[in-house]
């Protein structure tokens, strides 16, 4: 029996070493198992300077925190000194800590590209300081923030107000949570919506917030999307695009990033930036606003955006959107047009050339002659279904064209069919459904003059299904043991592999392509699209042949329940080369998908574990008159099923009518659960998994506090004499006056510094009693050693024997010091798991606490503060039990209740805390009151 006991304990460590290991690979998979970076920086070409625009004293005196800045570079930034400003106004607004001189890549860019046209047209790049501020942590600064962007609008548009073309309106540019103050403005009571008719945003968290650690910040988000949800139509002169950063982003995931899916699709449009054309690159939550590739297509896209008419942005909803799908959805590898003409005339002295067969290539070297290449489509109707056409001259002519109804071999009228084309890294490509082109007699490919170039074309006809196959993907619990194989015995340009049962966001799989060639001869590389039907996330590799490629394959957003596509791989091949694809589940990137989705919720669960011990804890006090140590509470009492059973009962009811009045009813606030599985960030299983990686976390985070507290005891013995264990009282003048200021000062300045204060004090304390602990045990043990020594000498030497009778006033005084030390041993224990709970309060109070160190100079009060109630609660509850002792708490009539409270604790927090983190700190303060409680009554 021993010996299993002692064995426990190891295999309990050894099973939460494990959990703990798996949080780690998934967090190491999030965090540095990504794409390299393939962005290319944006460089200045002059010294970037920033002018400082003068607002009016009311709003300076108002927002003293908060500037407005022009940018400019060299001899236009000097020009703009005066303010005497032509152009079309677009403000930047930075996120989370950004700053406002994040705007240079998109002004350089600007700048540039005015010079292409000779200034014709220009845009004035405004950038808004918002002094570093950590609105992403802290929500108590949003409101003032977005008022503050509406003061900038009304003073941007009056520095226009002489000029021939003045603008009516302003475009935003948002990076993270600037994207969000800007969508914000639209709920502020005078705010005119004609004052934006355009608003990009650049990795922002629309859906909800990455962590949501007050109150503030989720009524934020909450009255945001709401307002867009409920004022929809009211919008729809306002057209938003979202890109978001990829898999690179580990800060804001890109499923945060899609607008909500309530709005206006014909006005809303949300893409991830590996899926934007001449980008395909995932971005970091930086690299985002200045990644050239992807700041050209913006830029490319305000310039095609300009009215002629008015030299602004244009009115016209429809052409809006038009140009943002152009620059960021597909690509035709054609400047953009608003009204493309239907027909064009096949003119110049080409020669004309018939082609039969379904499959034709062309290389083009040094060619000076043009040519037509012309494929009459009634030989082929019958046979195949669609053509696919190819061309890796990657410049923006028109180049392959439809006939209408002709016998002739010439054409020299047709359909441009270019602008069904779509760019892809190396080649263009275009792929038309036959049946949809009724009245087309022939397909025109155009081969220009070309010397000194070298490029490829290729046709060819084919049936739909002999160029789509179908793949299982492996079960999620194969652990990637198994695989799925298909071998593609290539003779085409094309192929689609379909996915299936690939649609949900925990599903995570390794995708291995290895093309295997007849010849070692130069040949184009393949091309890999992981095309992702209901969102724009799609990610494409370009691969040399022969070769073997890996793709990672997993969602940044679940298929809706609507939608029954499947995800495909594109594979755009060599004709000489056979592919073979396979794919293996990964249980890495499984676990990167769990923290991805979910890493913001541990906390939640960590306390949950750590109230559950607590609980354990005073439950033993009660019945054993002793305190078990934290780690074997843990493994004891830290258990699933006590909390996850009911969570999951209570959602299963809301599907009910008659269960969700009777909640509303009770005005109690819908489970978290709930609102994650609307959001479709929920999965089977998920929060057994997070239980079990909080237990985990728990368990080796206590071990970590315990070893760092012996290690400041060691330290503490050897450099300061230690101090006599006594009993302290709960309450002394000297003690409530320092409570009463401490809460005091809580309540007029900022309440997570004073939260910091009694953490350390309480841990001081703690140190103090450990020290004492210590130094106890060890006289104890040489007191012990010596009393027997004394015993032994006695039965030998009877000339000792008046020695021996000395001793015995010690030994009689032993068992009150041994029961000194075990209460005091108790006590510590019980000390040690509150301040391990109190830890994670300070944790998620820290941010506040930055917030307001940061703007100490503008405000002594942070106002509004989400910890100041809180704080002085804690303060008062914290003075008294760091002086406490589980000898006053045994006897409590109370103690029974106290211990059984943490249970119901844990579910009502696991319940309404897993994304509102601020509700964790609530929670404990209650389950510590009635400590307090069992110390007093």
């Amino acid at each position: 029996m021993g010996r299993a006991g002692r064995r426990l304990p190891a295999l309990a460590a050894l099973f939460y070493g494990a959990l703990a290991a798996l949080v780690l690979l998934g967090v190491r998979d999030v965090l540095f198992l990504y794409e390299e970076n393939r962005c290319s920086m944006t460089y200045m070409y002059e010294y970037p300077e920033y002018l400082k625009i003068k607002l009016p004293k009311k709003t300076a005196r108002r927002y003293p925190a908060y500037e407005l800045y022009l940018y400019g570079e060299g001899n236009y930034a000097e020009e703009n000194k005066n303010l005497l400003l032509t152009g079309i106004p677009v403000l930047f607004l930075p996120g989370n800590a950004g700053s406002y001189k994040q705007v240079r890549s998109l002004g350089s860019i600007a700048l540039r590209k005015a010079e292409d046209v000779d200034f014709k047209y220009h845009f004035n790049f405004f950038s808004v300081n918002f002094n570093e501020e950590l609105v992403a942590l802290y929500g108590g600064s949003l409101q003032r923030q977005t008022k503050f962007v509406h003061e900038c609008i009304k003073v941007i548009l009056k520095l226009y107000r002489d000029q021939e073309f003045a603008p009516s309106s302003v475009a935003i540019v948002g990076h993270s949570m600037g994207g969000l103050v800007a969508r914000a403005l639209l709920t502020l009571k005078n705010f005119k919506p004609e004052l934006i008719n355009l608003l990009i945003t650049q990795a922002t968290p629309h859906i909800a917030p990455v962590m949501p650690l007050d109150k503030y910040l989720t009524d934020f988000y909450t009255a945001v999307n709401n307002h867009w949800i409920l004022k929809a139509q009211d919008l729809r002169n306002l057209t938003t695009l979202s890109v978001a950063g990829g898999f690179r982003d580990y800060q804001v995931r890109s499923g945060l990033a899609f607008l909500p899916r309530l709005s206006q699709h014909d006005s809303a449009l949300s893409v991830v930036s590996s899926a934007v054309p001449r980008a395909w690159a995932s971005t970091d939550h930086l690299s985002i606003v200045w990644c050239k590739e992807l700041i050209l297509a913006t830029i490319r896209a305000f310039f095609d955006l300009i009215d002629e008419n008015t030299r602004q942005i244009t009115e016209d909803p429809k052409k809006r959107m038009s140009v943002l799908n152009h620059h960021f959805v597909r690509h035709p590898a054609k400047m953009f047009e608003e009204n493309p003409e239907a027909f064009t005339g096949l003119t110049g002295a080409f020669m004309w050339i018939t082609v039969k067969a379904s499959k034709w290539t062309y290389s083009v070297y040094n060619d000076s002659d043009g040519k037509y290449f012309t494929f009459p489509l009634a030989s082929h109707r019958k046979s195949y279904s669609h053509v696919y056409c190819e061309n890796s001259m990657l410049d923006t002519n028109s180049w392959i064209y439809g006939c209408m109804n002709t016998n002739s071999s010439m054409c020299l009228e047709a359909a441009d069919l270019s602008w069904r084309a779509e760019l892809l890294p190396t080649t263009k490509v275009v792929m038309l459904k036959l049946q949809d082109y009724p009245s087309l007699s022939h397909i025109v490919i155009q081969v220009p003059p070309a010397v000194g170039k070298k490029y490829t074309l290729g046709c060819e006809f084919f049936e739909e299904d002999s160029r789509t196959v179908q793949l299982p993907v492996t079960h999620l619990m194969s652990f990637g043991l198994s695989s799925s194989k298909i071998l593609l015995n290539s003779t085409g340009l094309l192929y689609n592999v379909q996915l299936q049962n690939f649609n949900q966001i925990y599903q995570a799989f390794k995708i291995y392509i290895e093309s295997h060639c007849q010849s070692l001869k130069e040949r184009k590389p393949s091309i890999y699209r992981l095309h992702i039907p209901w969102s724009h996330e799609d990610s494409i590799i370009v691969a040399k042949a022969p070769s073997l490629a890996e793709i990672s394959a997993k969602l940044h957003v679940a298929q809706p329940h609507n939608d029954s596509s499947l995800p495909e791989l594109n594979i755009y091949s060599s004709p000489d080369c056979q592919y073979e694809v396979i794919l293996k589940t990964s249980l890495l990137q499984v676990l990167g998908q769990i923290v991805r989705f979910h890493a913001g919720a541990f906390p939640v669960y960590i306390v949950s574990n750590i109230l559950l011990t607590y609980g354990g804890q005073l439950s033993t006090l009660r019945s054993t008159g002793q305190c078990s140590d934290f780690s074997l509470e843990l493994v004891r009492t830290a258990k699933p099923y006590k909390v996850e059973p009911l969570i999951s009962i209570v959602v299963f009811l809301q599907g009910f009518n008659w269960f969700r009045e009777i909640w509303e009813s009770l005005s109690l606030p819908e489970v978290d659960a709930a609102v994650l599985s609307s959001q479709d960030a929920w999965f089977p299983l998920v929060s057994l998994i997070l239980f079990l990686f909080g237990t985990g976390i728990a368990y080796w985070s206590g071990v970590f506090f315990s070893t760092s507290l012996r290690l400041f005891s060691s330290l503490w013995l050897t450099l300061i004499r230690p101090t006599v264990l006594q009993k302290d009282k709960l309450i002394t003048p000297r003690r409530l006056c320092g409570m009463i200021s401490l809460a005091l000062f809580s309540w007029t300045t900022c309440g997570a510094f004073a939260i910091l204060i009694i953490y350390l004090q309480y841990l001081f304390k703690v140190v103090k009693l450990h020290v004492a602990v210590s130094a106890e045990q060890n006289m104890h043990k040489r007191d012990s050693g010596h009393s027997k020594e004394t015993s032994q000498n006695s039965s030998t030497h009877t000339v000792k024997a008046q020695s021996s009778m000395d001793s015995i006033p010690d030994a009689a005084q032993s068992p009150s010091n041994s029961t000194t030390i075990a209460e005091a041993v108790n006590s510590l224990k019980m000390h040690i798991t509150i301040l391990n709970l109190f830890t994670w309060i300070v944790l998620l109070s820290l941010p506040s606490l930055i917030y307001w160190l940061k703007n100490l100079r503008y405000n002594v009060r942070l106002d509004p503060d989400p910890c100041r109630s809180t704080a002085v609660i804690l303060v008062c509850i914290l003075e008294i039990l760091m002086n406490s002792s589980t000898s006053e708490v045994k006897s409590s009539k109370l103690l029974k209740i106290a211990a059984k409270v943490p249970l119901p604790l844990s579910v009502a927090m696991l319940a309404f805390g897993r994304i509102h983190l601020y509700r964790v700190p609530h929670f404990v303060t209650f389950s510590l009151l009635l400590h307090v409680l069992c110390c007093i009554v």
